[in-house]
């Protein structure tokens, strides 16, 4: 258990030492009306010291769940403690961590949709009566002991809402999605992190980057380390437009955000089979990826960017797409 603690300790402070890390509602960037209701709700149970009701926080990996979780635990003066559902393999795991709460601290766990069935039959007393059941000895002589719990809140975070199971999801009080990130907000964000770093880039540069960052602020900022990287080498004082276009180039990324992967999956559409469709398993044996990558990593930005479209006989580019990419790929004015 131990290990849990420490790693999540681990990583806290990694991710605080190389980025900017809000701790308060006013200092986080984006997600505007989720950020009101969650600065009401964290408001209104410090008022009351009691324990938030248990939330449920879903959407992509990248937008900020973690660290919202940091921020209401900042504002309601408690602790947190951070593991992800596959480190909870087995049950004296999970009473383990629960058992070391102080009242109304905050327990995070990260894709909470990945813990085991008999992990996750743990949390239902303790999230409704803040007490675990547990089994002592086996055979004829086991007994059932109970074991009382501080009042706490439990922030669930998935990918994934149609993988938690529907006794588990029903015990949240709260269930918020997380939205994809404006190119204005993420500019915003590399422009915050950038202050961070004590590296200079203009609004251009960092708008730039935000293009390229897949509505995601994770991503923002691995651009940027990047960025950084390559301006310190080459003695940049300033990171300019015409500077991060460079390395973005070098990056292997367009001026339309897309990666090389990106555009490979888009080229093999529109060369092999004319726009498509394509099936999915055919595409990614063309590509050499493997389609659950593809799936999971690269469609949903580009449906999202109207690139690619999904029909009942696989994948194609978008019609509107088609005469654009035509030009961009072959040279062709139209189709």
């Amino acid at each position: 258990m131990d290990g849990i603690e420490l790693l999540s300790m681990h990583e806290t402070q990694e991710e605080r030492a190389h980025d900017f890390t809000p701790q308060t509602f006013e200092d986080y960037i984006g997600q505007q009306e989720l950020k009101q209701k969650l600065a009401i709700y964290t408001q209104a149970a410090h008022m009351r010291q009691e324990p938030l009701d248990h939330l449920l926080l879903f959407g992509p990996p990248g937008l900020g769940k973690t660290t919202l979780s940091q921020i209401m635990a900042h504002v309601m003066n408690v602790g947190i403690k951070i593991c992800s559902g596959p480190m909870l393999e087995r049950t004296g795991d999970l009473v383990a961590l629960l058992s070391s709460l102080q009242a109304r601290d905050i327990l995070f766990i990260d894709e909470i949709h990945r813990m085991s069935t008999t992990v996750e039959e743990v949390l239902y007393s303790a999230m409704e009566h803040f007490r675990v059941d547990i089994i002592i000895g086996q055979g004829a002589g086991a007994k059932s002991v109970n074991l009382p719990i501080n009042p706490f809140t439990l922030v669930g975070a998935t990918t994934k809402t149609g993988m938690l199971s529907a006794p588990l999801r029903s015990r949240f009080g709260i269930t918020e999605r997380l939205d994809f990130y404006t190119a204005e907000e993420l500019r915003d964000i590399v422009l915050q992190t950038a202050s961070f770093l004590q590296f200079n880039i203009t609004s251009e540069g960092a708008l730039r980057v935000a293009y390229c960052s897949r509505g995601t602020p994770r991503i923002a900022k691995k651009i940027l380390r990047r960025v950084r990287d390559f301006a310190q080498v080459a003695r940049k004082e300033i990171a300019d437009l015409h500077f991060v276009d460079d390395v973005l180039t070098r990056l292997g990324m367009d001026s339309d955000g897309l990666s090389a992967l990106d555009n490979l999956l888009l080229k093999t559409i529109l060369d092999n089979f004319h726009g498509g469709p394509v099936g999915l398993e055919t595409l990614a044996a063309l590509i050499g990826e493997d389609k659950e990558t593809l799936e999971q990593v690269y469609e949903p930005f580009l449906l999202r960017m109207g690139y690619l479209e999904k029909t009942a006989r696989g994948r194609q580019i978008a019609g509107k797409k088609l005469p654009y990419l035509k030009k961009k790929f072959l040279g062709q004015e139209s189709i």
